[in-house]
């Protein structure tokens, strides 16, 4: 069973922009604190026999100036490395490069939070059409098996379940919860309400649509 309202509470989200040599570029944040040490998270988030337990199944090479590709997803080069703080690589998807950078700091009170800020350049039609939560909901999914992964005790997380999850009414609650989160913060970021509110059920409507079985299946 999956406290909706804990995973969603759990997230901060951050939308801002930065300009890089091609032009102005979208800068996405989001963060959590999870129960474990620096050391704990950094091994979960860069030991390619971890990885797959919590995200994606991983190949290449997890190191300074490696490749990695994870499967049917984004792969890309590591940039920089810098144990237990933070890592830094390119996140090439679908012939664009955006930029990807995970910083782990342990919390006063105990624990240890994961920010991740994902630097991209994206054209103003998407971004009116989808906003922020075309990339900031995929990222959500994967910080909360992070947090079942880290919770179990470093047990596996099927992948495939967390997607026919998120197709279930928990599942839609949880995308639709997330999807208004970000649509506060690209609000907070200056967008036009009624424009991120449209944007974000667009969103909504991208993860939680059921697709059409193929004729003759």
């Amino acid at each position: 069973m999956i406290d909706v309202n804990e995973q969603i509470s759990a997230v901060r989200r951050h939308i801002g922009s930065r300009v890089l040599e091609a032009g102005e570029a979208r800068v996405q944040t989001i963060s959590r604190v999870y129960d474990t040490t620096p050391e704990d998270l950094w091994d979960a988030c860069t030991n390619a026999e971890r990885i797959p337990r919590w995200f994606l199944p991983v190949t290449g090479e997890l190191r300074l100036g490696g490749r990695y590709q994870l499967q049917g997803n984004a792969g890309g080069v590591v940039e920089r490395c810098d144990p237990p703080k933070s890592f830094a690589a390119t996140w090439e998807f679908a012939d664009t490069v955006s930029w990807i950078e995970v910083r782990l700091t342990a919390e006063p009170t105990g624990g240890t939070r994961f920010e991740l800020e994902h630097v991209a350049h994206v054209s103003e039609e998407l971004w009116e059409q989808y906003g922020p939560g075309a990339t900031g909901v995929g990222w959500e999914l994967g910080l909360m098996g992070l947090a079942l992964h880290l919770a179990g005790a470093g047990a596996t997380v099927d992948p495939a379940a967390i997607e026919a999850w998120s197709l279930s009414d928990e599942g839609r609650d949880f995308v639709a919860r997330s999807s208004a989160g970000w649509c506060d913060a690209s609000i907070a970021a200056g967008t036009d309400p009624a424009l991120a509110r449209a944007a974000a059920d667009a969103t909504t409507a991208f993860y939680t649509t059921v697709p059409e079985p193929s004729p003759g299946s």
